[in-house]
């Protein structure tokens, strides 16, 4: 294929885009640019730009909230939406699809979600951070899976996959905490509307709708609902994407055949030696297209779609507004609390025990085995790893406390934590090369 100049120009860029690290760069780079501005002599604008009011409505119904607001509640409902097209995804064909693909990467997650919990509870039982119990809770794919790359290519492919379906686990588990133990009270009518919504929507996916469109727009009423509605609205990503339609309209046979004979249509046509095509190989190329439609299920589409705005700006975006943690001399005496010290033990401790012990209980009791070439030090590894917590706690801390000290507590912890199970998780996966 011929590149023209932009071609070129853009070439490095989507290379740069694909690597399966990048994400996890770009997100790590926005930390720090969130740190050094809040840490600068401009911090009062870092603050002063999270605080600006935006309003959407019309006449007396307006929604009116700050940028960090729409951040966390409405970018962050795009997030899980993704989210929930993948855990569709890999339920329906993916590493979640059958009893024995899930058994050992789910039940690992349960451990790294209940041991965290169970540490900070032990630390902050019966005092006003308590209900932070679910801020340890929570793996950050992003960076996991970007700091696995970074750890070598000698690291098996399983190994890749264990943690990738761990984390999906573990995001299945935290949006049900979110949804049963992180919503405000209930209106009930805005709700009941945001239902019939998702009914609507199930019932074009039954229909055959097949319109990304459709889905869309009618998922962006859902969402208005539950915000109004005290369910937090990022549930209402997960809901919708379950309705999205996950089956093609012909099958690979089918596809592939029609795709032969057009293609014999379009060599047999008589080129017409120009820059443009015939009528009949135009014609031909829209059938093509329309087969190619048709051979896509509106999942992978969204999904394809929506996830380097997720990865490249919504993620980031979200990082640099709520990692924004003024760090002075002082700062390990700041941890010296009881939120910073439960959520530091929940996810590097919490973490790495929950993870390792219930794979341990897994696999000596027969009821599976380990990934395919991984040995107990690539499990040990990836355990440290699923300690990184970065955005989803984040996101946690933000809805278990009101109070801004208690949500700075919880920031140091998740700075540190993270620091830690990263850089330990990489030492122990590079180690293995040199064995």
């Amino acid at each position: 294929m011929r590149k023209s100049p932009i071609d070129k120009l853009i070439h490095p860029v989507n290379r740069f885009i694909h690597l399966e690290y990048t994400s996890g760069i770009v997100l790590f780079a926005a930390v720090i640019i969130a740190l050094i501005w809040v840490n600068s002599p401009f911090s009062e604008s870092y603050h002063h730009l999270w605080d600006i009011e935006f309003s959407f409505g019309f006449d007396n119904k307006v929604l009116s909230h700050p940028l960090h607001l729409w951040i966390n509640d409405g970018l962050m409902a795009i997030f899980f939406f993704v989210i929930g097209l993948e855990l569709k995804r890999e339920f329906i064909a993916g590493e979640l699809s059958t009893l024995g693909k899930a058994a050992l990467p789910m039940v690992a997650a349960l451990g790294g979600m209940l041991v965290p919990a169970a540490i900070y509870t032990a630390f902050n039982y019966g005092t006003a951070g308590e209900h932070g119990w679910g801020i340890p809770m929570a793996t950050d794919i992003a960076f996991a899976l970007a700091l696995l790359s970074v750890a070598g290519k000698h690291i098996p492919a399983s190994i890749k996959v264990f943690l990738s379906a761990l984390a999906v686990a573990d995001d299945l588990g935290a949006v049900l905490v979110i949804a049963f133990f992180y919503s405000s009270g209930i209106v009930w009518l805005p709700l009941f509307i945001g239902m019939g919504f998702l009914a609507l929507l199930a019932i074009g996916n039954m229909l055959g709708i097949r319109n990304s469109a459709f889905y869309l727009l009618i998922g962006f009423g859902v969402w208005v609902c539950f915000l109004l509605s005290g369910v937090h609205p990022t549930i209402a990503g997960v809901l919708v994407a379950f309705t999205i339609p996950a089956r093609t309209k012909i099958n690979e046979k089918q596809y592939s055949d029609s795709l032969n004979t057009l293609s014999v249509e379009f060599d047999a046509e008589i080129p017409n030696c120009s820059s443009l095509t015939t009528p009949k190989q135009h014609e031909t190329i829209e059938q093509i297209k329309a087969l190619s439609v048709a051979a896509q299920t509106p999942l992978q589409k969204i999904e394809t779609a929506l996830h380097p705005w997720v990865a490249f700006i919504i993620m980031p975006l979200f990082a640099l507004a709520n990692a924004g943690i003024v760090i002075g001399g002082d700062f390990f005496s700041l941890l010296i609390n009881p939120v910073s010290i439960g959520v530091v033990a929940g996810l590097v401790f919490g973490k790495f025990i929950g993870v390792l012990l219930f794979t341990w209980i897994m696999v000596k009791t027969g009821l599976t085995t380990l990934p395919q070439s991984a040995t107990w030090k690539h499990i040990t590894g990836v355990a440290l790893l699923a300690g990184i917590g970065f955005t989803m706690s984040l996101f946690v801390s933000a809805l278990a406390f009101d109070n801004a000290v208690m949500i700075d507590q919880a920031k140091y912890g998740i700075l540190l934590a993270s620091l830690i199970a990263g850089v330990s998780g990489l030492i122990i996966l590079k180690a293995q090369r040199q064995q």
